[in-house]
């Protein structure tokens, strides 16, 4: 999702990676940090990503919450590797990895949603439906509608899914009212940070010439600020994390267990859901 943007850094045929053969090109400069790295601090800014999903197929899989939870953080980490890759790169094939598994998260969320319970209730044919209609979305994008028009559509409409239903959960009979708060202020913070990541992108896309203008009186690191794509990559980390982990939890109440965790950040910074610590006692 962007503009094709003109970068006059350098000769393009002496950048580390060859020349740009992606549809798309940032607003920051291209190799103005690094001769490895195309576009530095927006290649850096998916490591807000990268840690929630890594922190969640850690937890997932350690308290075997599920192959579909441990899915749908696998999916987020394919999302932020993709995202890294095409951003130090700007490669064509780099850039269908960041940009694919977008959907793919969204529509493994929105299964993990629906079929919440341990017992399937749609059988084979929900996970075929959905396989199809990425599948369909995936090809189209490949061979035919190479725009980046098309695939902001198709990620609005599997992001809504996901988020649509998400809120659905919010009033299952299970979810108790300890539980409901908690799963409020996932969805609020969630869905915060995407709006605006949304923003953010925006007016990075918008209001580019003079962010680089106003950029190129700034010292490093403090330019940085202004990598507005950077603020994107951290807000729509935090936003999808905050709603995968709401889909999380949403699982671990159908199963009774959710009293038995809680949402702690690693660090001080990264959400993840872990055990609650046992209360003292005299």
């Amino acid at each position: 999702m962007g503009m094709i943007l003109k970068d006059n850094v350098r000769d393009p045929h002496s950048y580390f990676w060859g020349e740009r053969t992606s549809t798309l090109d940032w607003c920051e400069e291209n190799y103005a940090v690094s001769n490895y790295i195309a576009e530095f601090w927006n290649t850096l800014t998916n490591v807000t990503m990268l840690t929630i999903a890594l922190l969640g197929i850690y937890n997932s899989a350690k308290h075997r919450q599920g192959k579909r939870i441990t899915a749908i953080y696998l999916a987020m980490l394919l999302v932020g590797i993709g995202s890294a890759c095409f951003h130090a790169t700007l490669k064509y094939s780099m850039q269908l990895l960041d940009e694919l598994p977008m959907l793919y998260v969204c529509t493994i969320a929105f299964y993990s949603l629906l079929e919440i319970k341990k017992k399937i209730r749609h059988g084979w044919k929900l996970p075929v439906a959905l396989a199809v209609f990425q599948l369909f979305i995936t090809l189209t994008y490949m061979f035919w509608l190479q725009s980046p028009v098309f695939h902001q559509v198709a990620f609005a409409v599997s992001a809504s899914g996901a988020a649509l239903f998400a809120y659905k959960r919010l009033n299952d009979p299970c979810v108790n009212s300890d539980a409901r708060r908690l799963l409020v202020r996932l969805f609020m913070l969630g869905n915060i940070c995407m709006l605006s990541g949304f923003f953010v992108w925006n007016l990075d896309n918008i209001f580019c010439n003079q962010l680089r203008s106003y950029r190129s009186y700034m010292e490093m690191p403090l330019n940085a600020v202004l990598q507005l794509h950077g603020w994107w990559h951290i807000l729509t980390g935090y936003g999808c994390g905050y709603l995968l982990l709401l889909t999380h939890y949403v699982k671990l109440a159908h199963t009774g267990h959710s009293h038995l965790f809680t949402v702690r950040y690693f660090l001080g910074v990264f959400p993840h859901i872990t055990l609650r610590e046992p209360k003292k006692t005299d």
